[in-house]
């Protein structure tokens, strides 16, 4: 099957549409698709659900969405960084699933998995138990959360051979791999693509089994979220 794509819209051509349920890779602004975001804005796809970490920044990443209005719920754990989003949330224009890290990591390994459900300690006696189901495990008490099966997944990686093999590159590689695994539809953004065999098998981070289209992204702006810099005395 031909995995390789000539740009970001054509490889969403086909997929994306309005209402679905997309996870999209990355951490803050590190390891985001950049170049199918862009794409996705450019379809004018509307009512989608999206589970990321957060939602990008004022005018860059996911922030775009937010901007033109394609986005009716996210499914996230951090959104201090996007006034839009705030103000879209506060004023009742945006629905918001607030998911700790580490559940929202495991909702969609698990979604991959072929795991429809699991329990975890985390959110018990607060907002994000509420109305799920309470079980108790040795004398603990765990909330029961649902996983997540993306109707589409967008994800960034360093390099991909064309059978769709992975390689991540440093921290980029943070919710990519388990967006990869969830989607039923994978589609990644690469820096680099490579003849089949050129990835050595244990630099190999995904296998090619679970994407599906893939587009060369050889310049990625990788904005920094906040600069810091020492100053000097």
């Amino acid at each position: 099957m031909k995995k390789l794509y000539p740009f970001a819209e054509a490889a969403l051509q086909g997929v994306v549409a309005d209402g679905q349920l997309l996870a999209v890779g990355g951490f803050g602004l590190c390891g985001i698709p950049e170049a199918l975001i862009d794409a996705l804005v450019a379809s004018g796809v509307k009512g989608l659900t999206v589970a990321s970490n957060n939602a990008g920044v004022d005018g860059f990443g996911l922030g775009k969405l937010l901007e033109t209005r394609q986005i009716k719920k996210m499914i996230s754990s951090y959104v201090g960084e996007n006034k839009e989003f705030e103000r879209q949330y506060l004023a009742g224009e945006l629905e918001l699933e607030f998911t700790p890290q580490g559940t929202l990591a495991e909702k969609l390994r698990a979604g991959g998995a072929g795991i429809p459900a699991f329990f975890t300690k985390t959110g018990v006696g607060t907002i994000v138990a509420e109305g799920k189901e309470l079980r108790e495990f040795d004398g603990e008490t765990y909330v029961m959360e649902r996983s997540l099966v993306p109707d589409v997944s967008l994800v960034k990686a360093h390099r991909a051979d064309k059978s769709g093999n992975l390689q991540f590159r440093l921290t980029a590689r943070n919710f990519n791999p388990a967006a990869a695994t969830a989607g039923k539809i994978c589609i990644v953004e690469v820096e680099e693509i490579v003849e089949v065999g050129e990835i050595a098998p244990d630099d190999i981070h995904l296998p090619g089994i679970y994407v599906h289209r893939i587009v060369h992204n050889a310049n990625p702006e990788k904005r920094i979220e906040k600069r810091t810099i020492t100053e000097k005395k």
